[in-house]
């Protein structure tokens, strides 16, 4: 098995995937419904929108090959902890979905599930990717 990816390789990648789904999601999503007030019922129908947009992002491209943009950009992947494998669609989707949770439940689950890699030994794991049974390593 390869090292586990850097917790800067692995931040940078979410960010750029998160702000081009944000871009891309409330651009779309302007267009269509207009401009919300993110006080309001439609501005919390924007935000779950863009947290399902972003499901269905991240559980597509892990299921291609182990790669969203953002990981692509910064040379990691996805693979299965037991074989190094990319991870089948069952396992990208469950990790997909167990990041997204943070989205729907609770911001301190998130937070929880994205700080988890910085004590979790040996594979530097998220709870996402312990769910998923999913390591992220470098592609070199």
């Amino acid at each position: 098995m390869p090292r586990p990816a850097g917790s800067g390789w692995r931040l940078l990648a979410r960010v750029v995937d998160s702000l081009l789904v944000g871009f891309v999601g409330s651009l779309v999503l302007w267009t269509v419904l207009g401009f919300p007030d993110y006080g309001s019922a439609p501005g919390l129908l924007y935000s779950g929108l863009v947290a399902l947009l972003y499901l269905v992002y991240e559980g597509v491209m892990l299921s291609r090959d182990g790669q969203t943009v953002g990981k692509k950009l910064v040379r990691i992947r996805v693979a299965m902890l037991a074989d190094g494998s990319s991870p089948p669609a069952s396992a990208a989707w469950l990790r997909a979905g167990v990041y997204s949770l943070g989205a729907w439940v609770c911001c301190i689950f998130w937070l929880l599930d994205v700080l988890w890699h910085l004590w979790d030994k040996p594979y530097r794991q998220c709870l996402h990717d312990k769910a998923a049974r999913t390591v992220v390593v470098p592609t070199d």
